[in-house]
């Protein structure tokens, strides 16, 4: 098998394009300040600083290494970026129109086009860029396995910068009257061909050295002539073929003969090896032919290294072939197609021009970030906008899928069933929630201590109606003993008159707690008759006096197991896909929250729309996600729907139902009667706490009167022993003419010290309950709650007023202000509603 010769490795060197100096500075700061501010140009002067800098290194980077060159094409390819987006170069009064660029051609180095169009300027960076790549491919060493491998990555990245200048700049460089080919769309197509033939090339010397079968080797020689063919067919066309020396020509022909007879000579080497010896001598023939055909046409001064390669392959054609038609005479007698007949070889490529988007994105720069043109933000709000219906359409449908499950279970009562066959029977939640107010009130079995509060309240009341009537009891039989002692000397008022409005009150109150004593009866009769109903809510955890779920005593099949397995399993999954669309959902949130395409948006050039629809694909795969969770969950609902009908088929799950209604209905009844007799309760005890301060502040009333009235007769005492025993002449007259039926502030002589006023102001914090008025209607069984009532302000023997003054003065009863008595209720029957 033969070797290629080193002078294959003669390959094409492309030179870059120059350019005159300009300055880029001062256009663009003077656009910043007229259409922003000098504070905005201010901000940006480092932005500004470093693009000057970028396009002088440009001017006089022939000097740098090749490395140094291509980095510096990247990055300043990127800064033009974000200068197109936000500063419109052109002859317009009202763009940046004091900027012009000028390149000159690459291969007629006299012919140069001069624009004020950026990209004219974005044009001949990338046509640089993909010579830089050219060069740097050249440079490696390739008569080594690693260094045809890098020659391979760089001739390739050539390709994509050539690729890349045609698909997004040449069109737009090649307008108006001063143009150059060399960044025209056609050109740019050629030198990719051409760079990646020369990659293909490489990769072919490389299977040759690892040895590989002649059938592989022959499809990737022909491949590599493929390329040079297209770049061939390029050159051979207007505008081309009048823009190239004739030596690029002649070496793309020669290579693409070079190549072509290449893939013969394997192809007839792997013929020879499956003694395919017609076929092997036309494709010999084939070979020799090509090669031949190439020569004769090759001009003058073409590259003699190729011319030798070409004639060491056509001899090793010629010895084949002379080899393979002796054993066909001799051996094998096969017939030899015409090589017109014989169908092309197959090509087989194994490299592909380097996609530059990533390389060349200028998305992620942040220069000249804070100017962002009207068109970019309405283009950023239009985007928002369609990424929101985007995220809402898909979350409703994630939201509809987790209650679609959600209602089919509630209405399957599962997973409850399956909990009630484990013994973990549920209760409603609203149910579950009533029960526990009712237990953290103490249940049922909290209600006997209350109504022992309502024992000790009554009790309480009772013994302070007794002391408030022994305190005007004891008044009226001392009034009554001074009287009898005194005769018709003994002038005052008697007791029985003075607390008639004490005395009706105390009455009131005590027919009132008579008829409280009677409703409190009603209650502990409801609750004792109510205990057993109401014991059920007493039960911890109260999902212990649900019914269970049993197995069925005889099974005909006894497949209930495997019933119960399938049907947790298919559970199981169905919590798995709602754990899924949580995911899912998280996941589009969080791809929304980090979605910033304004810097893209910035750097863009082409489409907005173009450019939304790609970046909304990125939302794809998630919305595929989404459609199969829900078409997963579709299928497995209905097969749940089908498990769960052998279930309550096997387990008998109607009547268990039925018990848990019934058990549910118990459970309401007991729970209405605890509240309807826990609020007649609290009425009662607000009743009790009302009637307490009531009675209190009748027998400070009546403990005030008799201080009152005994001082009185104190007084009353020494003026009748006095005049008995006429120690006074003057103070018998004076005596004489007092009267006690009338008296008044100028008839006191003696005035006692401090004495405890009938009404003292309430302690702090005390709220005066309120008036007593009738009882409505159907409202609560207990009497009226009754408040102070203000005593009387008048005095006698300059002591504080009681209750009943008035009447002593002459006032009739019931002028005043008074409590209205309230008989007690006939028609309450109790505290509780029937």
């Amino acid at each position: 098998m033969a070797s290629p010769s080193s002078a294959t490795n003669i390959m094409l060197s492309i030179n870059e394009k120059k350019t005159v100096t300009i300055d880029l500075y001062r256009p663009l700061r003077n656009y910043i300040v007229a259409n922003y501010s000098e504070r905005q140009a201010q901000t940006l002067e480092d932005d500004l600083e470093t693009l000057k800098q970028l396009r002088i290194s440009i001017e006089r980077s022939t000097t740098d290494s090749l490395t140094s060159r291509r980095d510096l094409y990247q990055t300043y390819f990127k800064a033009l970026t974000a200068v197109e987006s936000r500063f419109p170069i052109s002859s317009d009064k009202d763009h940046v129109n004091s900027v012009t660029f000028t390149w000159y051609d690459s291969f007629k180095t006299r012919n140069k086009a001069s624009q004020q169009n950026i990209h004219l300027e974005k044009a001949a960076v990338l046509f640089n860029l993909g010579a830089v790549y050219n060069q740097i491919g050249l440079g490696f060493d390739r008569s080594t396995v690693e260094g045809r491998r890098q020659a391979v990555q760089s001739f390739t990245a050539a390709a994509g910068a050539f690729a890349y200048l045609r698909d997004n700049e040449a069109a737009k460089a090649s307008v108006g009257n001063s143009v150059t080919v060399d960044v025209s769309v056609e050109c740019a197509g050629m030198l990719e061909r051409l760079m990646l033939a020369q990659a293909q090339e490489c990769v072919f010397e490389n299977t040759i050295a690892k040895g590989s079968t002649p059938g592989v080797c022959a499809k990737i020689s022909r491949q590599a002539g493929l390329y040079y063919e297209e770049a061939l067919a390029a050159l051979n066309f207007a505008p081309l073929s009048q823009h190239f020396d004739k030596t690029w020509t002649s070496h793309i022909q020669l290579k693409t003969a070079l190549f072509n007879g290449e893939a013969c000579y394997r192809s007839s080497l792997e013929l020879h090896d499956k003694e395919e010896i017609g076929d092997e001598i036309a494709r010999l023939k084939n070979g020799i032919s090509v090669l031949s055909d190439a020569k004769k046409s090759a001009p003058r001064g073409a590259p003699q290294q190729i011319l030798d390669a070409i004639n060491k392959l056509e001899g090793n054609l010629n010895i084949n072939l002379d080899r393979a038609m002796k054993e066909n005479d001799r051996v094998y007698l096969m017939r030899v197609p015409p090589v017109s007949s014989l169908p092309p070889l197959p090509g087989f490529s194994l490299v592909k021009s380097m996609n530059m988007n990533d390389v060349l994105d200028a998305s992620k720069d942040r220069m000249f970030a804070g100017l962002v043109p009207d068109s970019s933000a309405k283009a950023l709000s239009r985007y928002t906008e369609m990424l929101d219906d985007v995220i809402r359409t898909q979350a409703e449908r994630l939201q509809q899928g987790s209650e679609l499950a959600r209602v089919n279970l509630k209405e399957m009562n599962l997973p409850d069933s399956i909990l009630a066959l484990e013994g973990h029977s549920m209760l409603p939640m609203a149910l579950r929630e009533d029960v526990e107010a009712v237990q953290v009130c103490g249940g049922p079995a909290g209600l006997q201590g209350e109504l022992q509060q309502l024992q000790d309240l009554r009790r309480v009341n009772h013994e302070l109606l007794v002391q408030t009537e022994q305190l005007i009891q004891k008044e009226a039989t001392e009034d009554a003993q001074f009287r009898s002692q005194f005769g018709a000397r003994w002038t005052r008022n008697p007791s029985s008159t003075l607390t008639k409005n004490l005395q009706d009150r105390l009455n009131r109150f005590a027919a009132n707690l008579k008829q409280a004593a009677d409703s409190d009866g009603k209650i502990e009769r409801s609750v004792k008759d109510n205990m057993a109903l109401m014991s059920i809510l007493d039960s911890r955890p109260i999902e212990s006096a649900l019914p269970t779920l049993a197995r069925p005593i005889l099974s005909l099949d006894a497949n209930e197991d495997a019933v119960v397995g399938g049907l947790k399993q298919s559970l199981r999954q169905l919590e798995t896909l709602g754990t899924q669309r949580a995911g899912l959902e998280d996941m589009l949130k969080d791809m929304k929250r980090k979605d910033d395409i304004l810097p893209k948006l910035m750097t863009s050039t082409g489409s907005y729309e173009d450019l939304f629809r790609k970046e909304i694909s990125k939302y794809d795969h998630i919305s595929e996600e989404i459609s199969q969770n829900l078409q997963a969950q579709e299928q497995l609902l209905l097969q749940i729907q089908a498990q769960n009908n052998q279930f309550a088929s096997a387990f008998n799950i109607d009547d268990y139902n039925a018990s848990c209604e019934k058990c549910y209905k118990q459970i309401e009844a007991a729970i209405a009667k605890y509240r309807e007799i826990k609020e007649n309760i609290n009425e009662g005890l607000k009743f009790y706490v009302t009637l307490q301060e009531a009675i209190t502040n009748i027998k400070q009333q009546s403990s005030d009167f008799a201080m009152t009235r005994s001082i009185q007769s104190r007084e009353m005492i020494e003026d009748l022993q006095r005049q008995i025993s006429g120690l006074s002449v003057q103070d018998g007259r004076n005596s004489s003419s007092h009267t006690y039926s009338q008296p008044g502030p100028a008839n006191m002589h003696y005035r006692p010290g401090p004495q405890t006023p009938y009404y003292q102001p309430p302690p702090s914090g005390y709220v005066q309950p309120p008036s007593p008025l009738p009882p409505p209607s159907g409202g609560s069984p207990y009497p009226p709650q009754y408040g102070q009532q203000p005593g009387p302000t008048g005095s006698q023997y300059g002591q504080p007023g009681y209750p009943g003054w008035q009447y002593a003065q002459g006032q009739q009863p019931g002028s005043g202000p008074s409590y209205t008595p309230y008989p007690p209720n006939q028609n309450q029957s109790g505290y509780y509603k029937q």
